[in-house]
């Protein structure tokens, strides 16, 4: 990879995952800068409930602000925010959350796949979209919009996934960038900083 590539000024992360995601969460959030100058979204696939406890746990292992998106929310840097349970993340032109309830995509809402594809469209090359351990194949196709938009992407290293048919089936579709293990994952987030 070039030096220049990741000195590239990027505006947002996407962080997409789903089974055995939330243990690489807890792992890498501690380690993240809290200097970071891009805005961390997160898309889990999640149970259908009004709990949002999920963003208070994800909190305590960060000093990064760490909130649960409510529609129209600004898209702030410095900031990592949390998809809602049932609802789609979509991101505005303007640099706002859009929620969405529309049908679900590969059995999810939150749909990985239609917030890296939102964010692609927005962000252009100035996205990375990282993507997790799970059980489906969601992500797959939002990598390659974000690939298209020019966007930097990235898979977990299948051997350090939980779940590892996520990242490997987008490994094998996508031209992927990056494919690393939780604490290069890490290293690389904090490598953004400006």
């Amino acid at each position: 990879m070039e030096e220049n590539d990741i000195k590239k000024t990027f505006k947002a992360v996407v962080i997409g995952g789903s089974a055995g995601s939330l243990s690489v969460l807890f792992e890498m959030l501690p380690n993240l800068r809290t200097n970071l100058s891009v805005a961390i979204i997160i898309v889990l696939h999640r149970k259908n409930s009004g709990d949002s406890s999920l963003s208070s746990l994800l909190s305590t292992k960060t000093l990064i602000p760490t909130k649960e998106v409510e529609d129209k929310d600004p898209l702030i840097p410095g900031n990592i925010y949390l998809a809602p349970a049932d609802y789609h993340l979509l991101i505005e032109k303007k640099r706002s959350f859009s929620l969405d309830s529309s049908e679900k995509i590969n059995f999810s809402r939150p749909s990985i796949d239609v917030t890296f594809e939102s964010a692609a469209d927005v962000f252009g090359p100035k996205l990375v979209a990282i993507l997790l351990s799970g059980a489906n194949d969601d992500g797959t196709e939002g990598l390659i919009a974000v690939k298209r938009a020019g966007g930097f992407v990235v898979a977990q290293k299948p051997e350090s996934a939980q779940m590892p048919y996520m990242p490997q089936h987008a490994i094998a579709k996508v031209d992927i960038d990056l494919v690393l293990d939780v604490e290069e994952i890490s290293n690389f987030i904090n490598s953004l900083v400006k």
